[in-house]
């Protein structure tokens, strides 16, 4: 416990805390404090001003990272006929249909990913209680819920993600890897961040986004110079 503390107080000491640092700069601020021994997801949380309790502000969507996420995603493709045998083609580690719902209703959740047919969803939907929780619902809005089911699990394969803000009116979503290079981490994060802005609610009041932190799974949390990723809104 004392080395990692040690550990934890040596790569802090690196952050100035009264600083915002600009986008470049933090990202590679947070790859020089990684310090676990496995390769560190890069994360970022984005406050943003909205109230998550109200409907039309619940922000919600999807984005593309240029360089993916630097893992293999699991990924369960509820389907049928050719449409199995489309998602099974483009990469989708586990497709079916009702032995698929039955055994995840035993407690089996060894994937990352669900996507669905729009005919499954009925069926889909008794086991809603345990994929819901866990972000692992098909939903028609992120794209996961769609005939072209074999374009949905490629663009995942590629690197797409699903983001939220969560009820503290939190995005929490991760860029990259600790290994990965600092402009890779850099185009990764300014298509979360531009993503992000444009699903500003028009009902969102004043400033949009209030705050952006980076910071490697085990690593101190670095603060963004605001008026940097504001202008990106431009």
């Amino acid at each position: 416990m004392s080395a990692n503390g040690k550990s934890y107080r040596n790569v802090l000491a690196k952050v100035d805390r009264s600083k915002r640092y600009l986008l470049e700069e933090g990202l590679n601020l947070a790859r020089d404090t990684s310090r676990a021994k496995f390769d560190e997801t890069v994360e970022m949380a984005v406050r943003l001003g909205v109230d998550p309790r109200q409907a039309d502000q619940n922000v919600r969507g999807t984005v593309s990272l240029p360089h993916g996420m630097g893992k293999t995603v699991r990924i369960l493709a509820f389907a049928k006929g050719e449409k199995e045998k489309e998602a099974q083609e483009a990469g989708a580690e586990f497709v079916g249909s009702d032995e698929l719902i039955k055994k995840i209703g035993e407690g089996w959740l060894d994937f990352d990913k669900a996507v669905a047919t729009p005919d499954m969803m009925a069926a889909v939907g008794r086991i809603g209680k345990i994929l819901g929780p866990r972000g692992l619902m098909p939903n028609p809005k992120t794209g996961t819920v769609t005939l072209d089911i074999g374009k949905a699990v490629k663009e995942i394969k590629a690197g797409k993600l699903e983001y939220r803000v969560d009820k503290a009116g939190i995005v929490h979503i991760p860029v990259g890897k600790s290994s990965f290079g600092t402009d890779q981490l850099v185009d990764n994060a300014m298509a979360v961040l531009q993503s992000i802005l444009r699903a500003k609610p028009a009902s969102a009041k004043g400033n949009y986004v209030r705050g952006v932190t980076v910071s490697t799974t085990m690593g101190p949390g670095i603060k963004l110079d605001l008026s940097q990723i504001r202008s990106m809104a431009a």
